[in-house]
């Protein structure tokens, strides 16, 4: 693994890594020695006790059926004596650190798994982690997964963040063959007809799994307000409920979110004040950064999570690296089985707005010769996406109360869904419909511009 440290005269006791400090230069430092597989030696002398316990990163068996068989591994000394792991309640270790900042998280995180932790860097504002690690003085590893499908503009940021912080980035690839097979059999774009799961297990999941059978705690930049849907439960260190550590079985993985109860905005000015390089596609509007093909900028009223995955449900909106996220309530409500939490408040709310029923919304959609024509949102109560549209919504039904359009909404998830999927167009939500006067067929508005002024349009073009 080519780990990220900086480098000093001292050495912190049993973790191998140099003692880094802010003052000192920042220089690489690479722990362990790459060698072919077909010639295993252990070249290294500088590794102290506590480094015998740390596994292969790529802790796989060899495979014979490859044809691209993976360049080089990480080799380590074989384990000798397992140091004895006393058991920590960390649930109660969250609710200590509840109110702690992302910098003391950090240290905490540093401190107690030394060698044995890494950052996970996507390559977007999660640099905040990078640089919240720096500022403890502790050593510290950060690693990357290249899906082989990533922007231009990210991979010269993986660049710059090494050279700024004077530290190498693993970088993580998916198994060649898996891709072969996936791409041979179902196209290079696969994911925009049955959903992105299966291309991401391929390209992301399983190299992460492999990432993290060589460590005992992992760091994410996961955020609360990232995705209400699916992360707004998320406590700032967990037993990692997926995947499995070094020592394997379950609670072998812990997992560290420093910046859990952070803001957005909040980091950025964080960014901002430390001047830390940033992604310049986030000067082009992106927000979420992910893969190419499944990442856009998102527009006004719109959530940052929309500019990934975009023409799936919002509650679907999880690659499958923090899948432990999503509840069996979420999991129902992506499936249509049922219509959520009775806790979640209903939304789209004016005198001014119509709530239609299915029998409603059913004669709106037989009728060929209308009084009035309508324009209707599909929506689910839970879902972000609307819930950001919500004020421009609710403002275009005032703005047309009394002009002759009528302004309605259909709740459109649980048992309505395939009904709504197979008779109303809906492909995410929100969908927004145009039924005309004299038509029988609703028109789709298939921009992501949900502003007033842009909905006011769409109605005016066609009224």
């Amino acid at each position: 693994m080519a780990l990220a440290a900086t480098s000093s005269s001292k050495v912190i006791s049993g973790s191998g890594f140099p003692l880094s400090s802010l003052s000192s230069e920042i220089k690489v430092s690479q722990i362990g020695s790459f060698r072919l597989f077909d010639r295993p030696h252990v070249a290294s002398t500088t590794l102290s006790q506590r480094r015998s316990l740390v596994k292969p990163v790529n802790a796989e068996p060899k495979r014979n059926d490859t044809i691209v068989p993976l360049a080089a591994t990480v080799v380590a000394p074989e384990v000798e004596e397992k140091a004895e792991v006393v058991e920590e309640d960390y649930e109660q270790l969250a609710e200590e650190l509840q109110d702690a900042s992302p910098l003391q998280i950090m240290d905490k995180a540093l401190e107690k798994f030394g060698n044995d932790i890494a950052i996970a860097f996507s390559g977007a504002e999660d640099v905040a982690l990078i640089e919240y690690a720096h500022l403890t003085g502790r050593p510290f590893r950060v690693f990357s997964l290249d899906t082989g499908r990533l922007n231009p503009e990210t991979y010269k940021f993986f660049d710059t963040v090494e050279k700024h912080y004077g530290i190498r980035i693993e970088y993580m690839f998916p198994d060649a063959v898996e891709v072969q097979g996936l791409v041979r059999s179902k196209g290079l774009f696969s994911f925009y007809e049955d959903g992105h799961q299966e291309c991401c297990r391929v390209r992301k999941v399983r190299p992460l799994r492999r990432a993290l059978k060589g460590l005992r705690a992992w760091i994410t930049g996961q955020r609360k307000d990232q995705s209400p849907g699916t992360r707004s439960e998320i406590p700032v260190v967990q037993v990692d409920p997926v995947f499995e550590g070094m020592d394997g079985g379950v609670g072998s993985l812990v997992k560290w979110n420093p910046v859990a109860n952070v803001k957005g905005n909040d980091i950025w000015n964080f960014l901002h004040a430390m001047d830390v390089p940033v992604n310049s596609l986030h000067s082009q509007g992106y927000i979420s950064i992910g893969c190419e093909p499944c990442t856009r900028p998102v527009l006004p009223g719109q959530h940052e999570r929309e500019g990934r995955w975009w023409w799936e449900d919002a509650k679907a909106k999880e690659c499958g690296l923090h899948k432990g996220n999503l509840k069996e309530d979420s999991a129902a409500q992506v499936h249509g089985n049922k219509n959520g939490s009775s806790a979640v408040s209903d939304i789209f709310n004016s005198q001014n707005l119509v709530n239609l029923t299915r029998t409603g919304v059913e004669n709106l959609a037989r009728m060929g010769n209308r009084q009035e024509p309508w324009i209707v949102v599909l929506y689910a109560p839970w879902c972000q996406f609307c819930q950001a549209m919500e004020g421009s919504y609710v403002e275009l039904a005032d703005k047309l109360a009394g002009s002759g359009v009528k302004v309605g909404k259909f709740r459109a998830d649980g048992d309505q869904k395939e009904y709504a999927k197979q008779e109303l167009q809906l492909g995410s939500f929100p969908t927004i419909l145009f039924f005309p006067k004299h038509s029988s067929k609703p028109i789709k508005y298939t921009s992501e511009k949900r502003d007033v002024d842009s909905l006011m349009a769409f109605v005016n073009a066609l009224r």
